[in-house]
């Protein structure tokens, strides 16, 4: 099955929703709020469960480009609402809209791809590299 194949398994348009707490291992220390790196392992995490049930085995998506702008604070203990959608797909890649929020306040906002790799190929080059 080729990459294209696999994709065209994914709908697009497909949208999902997680709900994170924000816990003590998650803020920037000094402020007591959401770390923007936290919020973008959330999206990320999100847009990758999203798609896995579409991905057969031997296959999995791997975090290309994240590129999003963290607008609002979340504080410590809050919940935090992922949303994500599959906008577009071009070959192996996979384009989604992401949204954090903190009740009805938009916490961040941008775009995250991700690409459709063959696990064993993808470990091969990673030894590869390794040496």
């Amino acid at each position: 099955m080729s990459y294209e194949d696999l994709v065209e398994l994914i709908p697009t348009g497909i949208t999902c929703i997680e709900d994170y707490k924000i816990g003590d291992e998650h803020i920037a220390k000094h402020v007591n709020v959401l770390a923007t790196p936290m919020m973008i392992l959330f999206m990320e995490v999100t847009a990758s469960k999203c798609i896995e049930k579409y991905i057969p085995v031997g296959y999995t998506t791997v975090g290309f480009i994240i590129n999003v702008k963290h607008v609002n604070p979340a504080p410590s203990g809050a919940t935090i609402r992922i949303e994500v959608k599959l906008v577009s797909k071009e070959g192996r890649r996979l384009m989604f809209e992401v949204k954090a929020f903190w009740k009805n306040v938009l916490v961040g906002e941008g775009v995250h791809e991700r690409y459709v790799v063959d696990v064993r190929r993808f470990l091969d080059k990673v030894r590869r590299l390794i040496g």
